[in-house]
């Protein structure tokens, strides 16, 4: 019924940049939030960035500085640009919506950051 798709992810070196994006699709409806988490082998997954209609943005303290989220939650869009990559950022990450007392997750996506 509702999907969300993740893009734009793959293999960059140490300091490069990546944007991802995240799509809705199926039958159209309005999230009260959205965002990224990211889980690394052997680790939880954990909030990456993410914003509440209306509220605040947050951001780990892992990417302040590096990461910037946007989009529109009434368009079920949203998108992650990742500057100044690390090693330590690699993971799947994976793009959630958020209704009511429902949630939504894409199918999470790769980025590797190597040299």
């Amino acid at each position: 019924q509702v999907q969300l798709v993740e893009s734009g992810g793959g293999l960059v070196q140490p300091g490069g940049s990546l944007r991802l994006s995240c799509a809705g699709s199926g039958r159209f409806f309005s999230f009260n939030a959205m965002g990224w988490y990211r889980q690394a082998p052997g680790k939880q997954r954990e909030l990456v960035a993410g914003f509440v209609s209306g509220g605040n943005i947050n951001y780990a303290d892992s990417v302040k500085g590096r990461f910037t989220i946007s989009g529109d939650i009434a368009k079920a869009t949203v998108y992650l640009q990742m500057n100044s990559l690390q090693p330590a950022d690699t993971a799947v990450y994976y793009c959630k919506g958020v209704r009511g007392r429902y949630e939504y997750w894409g199918q999470g996506i790769q980025v590797t950051v190597s040299s």
